[in-house]
């Protein structure tokens, strides 16, 4: 049977580079996406099963739910790595920005696990959940108080399934710091990010796929997680 996976946030940067990567390795590949993107459409070309769905709304997260288990008997691994990096100077009002990040990063992800559980189980094989958290989930962010700590409310999260859920589905969470700069990013901005690591440099998002790789080819790893942080820990 062809291995299923799902990720979210597949419309660019890490999502859409990981979407590629289990397509071209012969996974059927379940994504999602918040806005369309020409990435969107070249996905759907070579196979994968796409679904615009607005994590920030919990009822088109129960309608993706509904429509994965209506139409897959089973699945090997759920990566979430849909994200939104809201800072706290944003228009919207406080309350706002911290429920939107707790609905992106939490709730959605929250409701994805409990509803796609059943075909996480089917079989006797050990299936995966990955979740994509971030270095400031242990630091901490002066600027992106909120965004921090939905992702650390997600890190924590992954204890809980990973206790839920054994022994048949490994949970870890992945922590990145520096992945890849976007394409508009100063020289100066890129030096400055580049010398809070130890090992100054842009990781790439194959560093993102190898650590899942890792996590998902183990038998015996399950309630981490994996920081990808260059050595920024000791800086």
């Amino acid at each position: 049977m062809q291995p299923t996976i799902v990720i979210t946030g597949v419309g660019k940067r890490i999502g859409l580079y990981l979407a590629q990567a289990f397509i071209d390795k012969g996974y059927q590949v379940i994504g999602t996406f918040r806005r369309h993107y020409p990435s969107i459409d070249a996905l759907s070309e070579v196979g994968a099963d796409l679904y615009c769905c607005d994590f920030t709304q919990a009822e088109e997260v129960q309608t993706f739910i509904d429509a994965i288990t209506a139409k897959y008997p089973q699945l090997d691994a759920i990566v979430h790595n849909a994200s939104l990096w809201l800072p706290d100077d944003s228009p919207m009002a406080p309350e706002q920005i911290m429920t939107t990040m707790m609905q992106v990063h939490v709730t959605a992800p929250y409701q994805i696990n409990l509803g796609l559980t059943p075909l996480l189980t089917q079989g006797d094989h050990l299936s995966d959940i990955i979740h994509l958290t971030d270095y400031v989930a242990q630091k901490g962010s002066k600027k992106h108080i909120a965004y921090a700590a939905s992702k650390a409310a997600l890190e924590n999260m992954t204890l809980s399934f990973a206790t839920k859920l054994a022994p048949h589905v490994k949970v870890n969470s992945i922590a990145p710091a520096l992945i890849c700069f976007n394409a508009h990013d100063d020289e100066q901005y890129k030096q400055q990010a580049l010398a809070k690591s130890l090992l100054q440099r842009e990781a790439g998002e194959i560093e993102v796929l190898k650590a899942i790789e890792y996590l998902m080819a183990s038998h015996y790893i399950t309630g981490r997680s994996l920081a990808l942080d260059g050595g920024r820990h000791l800086k």
